[in-house]
């Protein structure tokens, strides 16, 4: 059901009944290393390129949700998946093995929760019983095409953020009421946002208005306050990035709790690695929301979740042309089942 003007309500609040999150070497040093299913010792996760290396992160992804969930690929209708890298190849090669009929979706990093929430919306109007949906990226591969190779060992300046090596997949169900599990009641679609920004070492400080703009419509649209959410995450900003958006939700007038409002790519990471503002990429928020902050809301840590993903829309050329980067992001609000809004 449409709410408002860019919001859907999930009435049938399709159910998170399963999901997979695979990670790097970096991810397992960091502070929800015990929250993936599978971290590999090195980059090259015995591919002989980066870019095969992440497509391996997102089909050992879908395998592990799959193999939670007890169903076999062909029970599955539909595969909702991006990344980063160039005409999301990553994703289609995984399609290509799995053979789950297939939507490629680029969001950027805001690629999550555009998966989620159109997975959501096909689950929610019974377009299918199963649907897998996820996000991955790959710092090596990443770094490559948008800045510099990882060899150079090029010196970045602290707005910069770290690339996570991850995929986290989904997969949605129809509800069944018997099960305390996760399930998605709400989504808010993102407009694309420009303020100006060219630097692709402040993608945080680009992005942080996008991610302003989509919170205060979903709460427009849907007539709730903040403290609605136990948590309010953002995807991907980072500390500079995260603050700014802190600070535009404030001016705006929707006060937020300081605790209440946490990043993803800020929870990602120990304070004494090496990732300047905080961790970034398509599977930043996906293994974070899949891995780590679901695990607390099964344990009961938490009840009501805003997840929104943000993504930068640039590419190497748009940057070459000198071009400024337009940002979007993307909220699902995620509840456990029995929860009532």
């Amino acid at each position: 059901m449409l709410k408002g003007h860019q919001s859907w309500v999930f009435q049938n609040r399709p159910m998170i009944s399963a999901t997979g999150v695979t990670g790097g070497p970096f991810e397992a040093n960091g502070n929800l290393a015990n929250d993936f299913d599978l971290l590999y010792e090195d980059l090259w996760m015995g591919q002989e390129s980066y870019e095969k290396a992440h497509r391996v992160l997102l089909e050992e992804a879908i395998k592990i949700t799959l193999k939670k969930a007890n169903l076999q690929k062909e029970q599955v209708q539909f595969l909702f998946a991006g990344d980063l890298i160039n005409q999301i190849t990553p994703s289609s090669f995984t399609a290509r093995t799995m053979q789950i009929p297939y939507f490629g979706l680029f969001g950027a990093c805001s690629t999550s929760m555009e998966g989620l929430a159109l997975a959501s919306f096909v689950v929610n109007y019974k377009g299918a019983k199963h649907v897998l949906t996820g996000a991955s990226s790959h710092n090596a591969a990443v770094e490559k095409q948008f800045r510099y190779p990882t060899e150079y060992g090029g010196q970045k300046p602290p707005t910069a953020q770290w690339t996570i090596t991850g995929a986290g997949t989904a997969l949605l169900q129809e509800n069944d009421p018997g099960k305390q599990l996760p399930v998605t009641t709400s989504a808010t679609i993102g407009k694309v946002i420009d303020m100006g920004l060219s630097d692709p070492f402040n993608m945080g400080g680009a992005m942080a208005p996008a991610a302003a703009d989509t919170i205060m419509a979903h709460f427009r649209d849907l007539e709730r306050d903040p403290s609605y959410y136990d948590l309010i995450v953002t995807g991907d900003l980072g500390r500079i990035g995260h603050d700014t958006a802190f600070e535009l939700l404030n001016k705006s007038g929707l006060k937020l709790e300081r605790k209440q409002f946490q990043d993803c790519g800020i929870l990602m990471y120990k304070s004494n690695q090496p990732v300047q503002s905080g961790g970034s990429g398509a599977g930043c928020s996906a293994t974070v929301l899949y891995g780590h902050l679901l695990n607390e809301m099964k344990k009961g840590n938490i009840k009501r979740l805003l997840l929104v993903a943000t993504g930068a829309l640039l590419s190497p050329l748009t940057f070459q042309q000198k071009e400024t980067i337009p940002c979007i992001a993307h909220a699902v609000s995620i509840e456990m089942n029995g929860e009532m809004g």
